[in-house]
């Protein structure tokens, strides 16, 4: 059996690594690399327990047990540790002068009030996202499965349109038993070839400081001067750098995952934030300011499963913010039922693409950048 997997991301290196792990023969097809979007600039941040009381729970549970275990079954340093995750403020008027910091971590500045432990090193660790999804892909290399660089430009139906015979890629059709779609919000292009809901992104921004930190990450609410809210989040990683991401806005996809540029004067404001958040940020080297889009559906759940109405199409994206967290249970339960017909390990049926009406490709809306 041949599986074609359109996508060199967390998600896609996860089903690669499963499916090849079953014998099945599986091609990712990236056009840019591997975790060359938000695979490889989101915060890594994983939840055993956050998800509870929704839809993703069991998957998230899963995951949280799959990324411990792969430690032992999977060669290499992705930056996986469990760490204690704290919450609190910071900015405003009523912040200024005032110290709230009772967890004793010294790095965060006087204004910065932390106020509620939202996680133990039992509940909550992280990952460097492009190393891990890198380790993933090579695994998943090593059990016979193949990397193609390469733009997918259609899915190829046999002639009674009924099922897939493989995608186009630049110009040469390459045919499998099934095709899975996993390009993050991009998969809205997928629309096009396939009755899909669509997926959309929204941009989010980061900053890597070269600063190593003792290991909590923050969950802040932040109020700028102007008196808009922001959300910014701290991840110190074990390779001395410093995570911090913020500020959230809604524009076009460019149609090259490797190019999204920041919004006007949001890395600024970023790096505002951080400088007045921690001394050791504002006197630290940045190593890295990006963009990058997190891909969102109609009602906040991820598209996972069979493509309806044909035979052999799949789908798994539109996973948000837990893209990192959620990718080893997805990769495992598309690869149970791609191979067995259905997943065994976690309910699927919440994630169902048949649940969304399918969206209208003639409204993408995508920008060229040049």
């Amino acid at each position: 059996m041949r599986v074609l997997i359109c996508g060199g991301g967390v998600i896609g290196a996860s089903i690669a690594y499963f499916l090849s792990r079953r014998g099945v023969q599986a091609t990712v097809i990236e056009r840019t690399g591997v975790a060359c979007a938000a695979s490889g600039k989101s915060g890594g941040f994983l939840a055993l327990d956050w998800c509870d009381g929704s839809p993703l729970a069991a998957l998230a549970r899963r995951s949280f047990a799959l990324h411990a275990e792969f430690v032992q079954e999977i060669g290499g340093d992705w930056g996986y540790r469990h760490l204690t995750t704290y919450g609190g403020s910071a900015g405003g008027r009523n912040h200024f002068g005032q110290r709230g910091n009772a967890y004793g971590i010294d790095w965060l500045s006087a204004g910065v009030i932390l106020n509620q432990r939202l996680g133990s090193t039992a509940t909550t660790a992280q990952v460097h996202p492009g190393a891990f999804t890198a380790a993933m892909m090579r695994a998943a290399t090593a059990q016979g499965a193949e990397l193609r660089l390469g733009q997918v430009t259609g899915v190829v139906r046999r002639r009674s349109g009924a099922s897939v015979k493989g995608f186009e890629i630049d110009g040469e059709t390459i045919e499998g038993d099934a095709v899975v779609i996993a390009i993050w919000p991009w998969s809205i292009l997928a629309t096009a070839w396939l009755p899909l809901p669509g997926v959309f992104g929204l941009k989010g921004h980061s900053l890597v400081f070269e600063t190593k930190l003792s290991a909590e990450a923050l969950f802040l609410e932040y109020q700028e001067p102007s008196g808009a809210v922001q959300a910014p989040e701290l991840f110190p990683r074990t390779d001395g750098t410093t995570y911090v991401c913020a500020i959230s806005s809604e524009s076009p996809l460019p149609i090259d995952p490797a190019e999204v540029p920041p919004e006007p004067g949001a890395i600024e404001r970023l790096q505002t934030i951080c400088s007045e958040l921690s001394p050791a940020l504002a006197s630290s080297k940045i190593l890295a300011q990006q963009a990058y889009y997190r891909p969102i559906t109609k009602d906040g759940l991820p598209l996972i499963g069979r493509v309806p109405g044909v035979e052999g199409a799949y789908v798994a994206t539109g996973h948000s913010v837990w893209g990192i967290l959620n990718a080893p249970a997805t990769g495992e339960a598309m690869a149970e039922l791609i191979t067995d017909g259905a997943a065994h390990t976690v309910d699927l049926s919440p994630f169902d693409p048949g649940r969304i009406r399918p969206f209208d490709a003639a409204r993408l809306r995508l920008r060229r950048t040049n």
